[in-house]
């Protein structure tokens, strides 16, 4: 075997192409829907953009990807193999899934130099242990328990927005405080910034802070 080396090293690219979406092939729109749901997979939208043509998308707990399928927009007719959903704890995950309902295949491991063997990774080894379902149409699904990361493979963090989301909060923070009991700002914080995170606006994201310490803490703002 021979390989071939790059003279000139290509530089990895510097605009952000985050995927957003994967589209699934289904005979059933109804069938796939009622399917996913069952799955506890939040659905974020079931609409008819044109005549004849209708979406629908779920996004898995904790993804940043989504799933859509519908009619009268894609051709696609094989189902697709070997979807990878991450989980941490890949009994748990299973035992979930079997509880609603959802018919998943005994959990196995990759044995380096012998292939597939029965049961859970011995050692834990991140990559190497899995399990299998598929949806009505076929789509296979397999989960793949994650514990650590390759290196390399996530990309660190820019701190910029970051800063620049917590000099908000921070002065957003100010306003409650202000009119508020005594309380940790670190719990109104967390609130706003993940409200911030889940695409509310600034006061979207004070109501939603307010509310949480009210439910949680008991804490009221005289705003």
């Amino acid at each position: 075997m021979t390989s071939t080396q790059l003279t000139d090293p290509i530089a990895p690219a510097t605009t952000a192409e985050k995927l957003e979406v994967l589209t699934l092939p289904v005979a059933d729109v109804d069938r796939a829907k009622a399917f996913y749901l069952s799955l506890g997979w939040r659905l974020d939208i079931d609409f008819e953009p044109l005549p004849g043509v209708r979406g629908v998308q779920f996004t898995p707990p904790g993804s940043p990807t989504s799933i859509q399928f519908g009619s009268g927009s894609t051709t696609m007719t094989e189902p697709h193999q070997g979807l990878l959903l991450v989980v941490d704890d890949i009994e748990a995950a299973r035992d979930d899934l079997v509880s609603r309902g959802v018919d998943v295949g005994e959990i196995w491991h990759l044995e380096p130099g012998t292939g597939p063997v029965p049961g859970r990774d011995p050692e834990r080894r991140s990559y190497f242990t899995r399990a299998v379902f598929a949806d009505p149409d076929g789509n296979q699904w397999q989960l793949q328990e994650v514990g650590e990361r390759l290196p390399g493979r996530v990309e660190r963090t820019d701190p910029a927005p970051l800063a620049e989301l917590l000099a908000e909060t921070a002065q957003h923070h100010g306003a409650f405080e202000a009119v508020a009991a005594q309380h940790n700002w670190w719990d109104w914080y967390a609130a706003y910034l993940a409200a911030r995170q889940d695409g509310d606006t600034p006061a979207q994201a004070d109501t939603a802070a307010d509310a949480y310490l009210n439910e949680a803490y008991g804490v009221i703002a005289s705003r």
